[in-house]
């Protein structure tokens, strides 16, 4: 994805309060998670992989040792020597095909991303109906299963490139191979071999990014949702009446900013209160515990009283029995 169209999407998130619940509409799915997670867990895979592939490089620098002794020998073979180097202007031509793929493959995300964008007025519909009432929302659940269907397209098109990252790795093992069929070709193995490893590694990078955009995504669209939901769950369950919107707030702790998702005042029974709070997709123990170190340190420079409560897709029992011990509310994004 071109870095000018990440900004704007990366502008509209942040200045655009329909675009973004847009966005958490067709991401925030538990489901979808999980496949992230199996994502995850083949990137490791792959992650191994190459940590063998530099084990290989190691012993081939061993052997390069050895050539620095014959290096006499080699300047008196300098005409075999640019024999190699021409089959190395043609191994160089089949990267090049390589490369002519990956952008026909980008060509192909495009226009899913022009796909998209014919839909995104349907979504603006869906907005509207938001802000009428929260009761729509879940009449208009359906709809949001459509831009599920929409979201699995896009993860499987993650999955094809996926493919290809293991067909570049097949290549990787036949160039180690020939290596170790013989010393004398040695330099240009591994001159073949360094050039694929950072092709590899150009398109781990660029999968990382992408997993990563769609991760902090999901958890900019997750707060615009507590953003509308939280604040009337407070009044309803806690009698806590807020004075204003949820905002994201820098408090300074000992020298040291710490950043709060959803930061707010308001009111209980007569008394003042401060609350802070966090949106997780999903929230086990360890988010709690988490959360509830920083939330504290807030809550001294603050001072007064601090309601602590999280907020998501997903909460697990065991993150459940760590709020209660640590006092904090933890509200689900289905809980009404």
């Amino acid at each position: 994805m071109a870095a000018k169209t990440k900004k704007e999407i990366l502008k509209l998130l942040k200045e655009d309060e329909e675009f973004r619940y847009a966005v958490a509409g067709l991401i925030g799915l538990e489901e979808t998670l999980r496949r992230l997670d199996k994502l995850d867990q083949r990137m490791t895979e792959l992650h191994e992989q190459q940590v063998k592939l530099w084990e290989e490089v190691r012993t081939l620098r061993e052997g390069q040792e050895k050539l620095w002794e014959n290096q006499n020998k080699l300047w008196e073979g300098q005409t075999k020597l640019w024999e190699e180097v021409r089959n190395l202007r043609e191994g160089q031509e089949k990267l090049w095909e390589e490369v002519r793929s990956l952008r026909e493959g980008q060509e192909k995300l495009w226009e899913e991303v022009r796909s998209l964008r014919e839909g995104e007025n349907r979504l603006w519909e869906e907005v509207r109906s938001l802000r009428e009432g929260q009761e729509k929302l879940w009449e208009n659940q359906n709809r949001l299963w459509e831009g599920q269907t929409k979201l699995w397209e896009e993860v499987r098109s993650l999955r094809e490139g996926q493919e290809k990252l293991w067909e570049n790795q097949n290549k990787l093992w036949e160039e180690v191979r020939s290596l170790r069929e013989g010393q004398n070709r040695l330099e240009e193995s591994m001159v073949r071999l360094q050039d694929a490893v950072t092709l590899l590694t150009q398109a781990h990078r660029e999968l990382a990014k992408q997993v990563g955009a769609l991760s902090e995504t999901i958890g900019f669209g997750l707060e615009d949702i507590a953003k509308v939901v939280v604040p009337g769950w407070l009044q309803r369950h806690e009698g806590i009446v807020m004075a204003e919107e949820f905002v994201r707030r820098w408090i300074t702790v000992n020298g040291e900013e710490i950043e709060v998702n959803l930061y707010g005042e308001g009111e209980k029974n007569g008394r003042k209160l401060v609350i802070v709070g966090e949106a997780k997709s999903r929230i086990y123990k360890r988010e709690v515990e988490a959360f509830d170190a920083w939330a504290e340190r807030v809550a001294v420079s603050v001072g007064g009283e601090v309601y602590k409560f999280m907020f998501g897709y997903l909460i697990h029992p065991s993150a459940e029995e760590e709020g209660r011990k640590r006092k904090i509310t933890l509200i689900a994004s289905y809980m009404r």
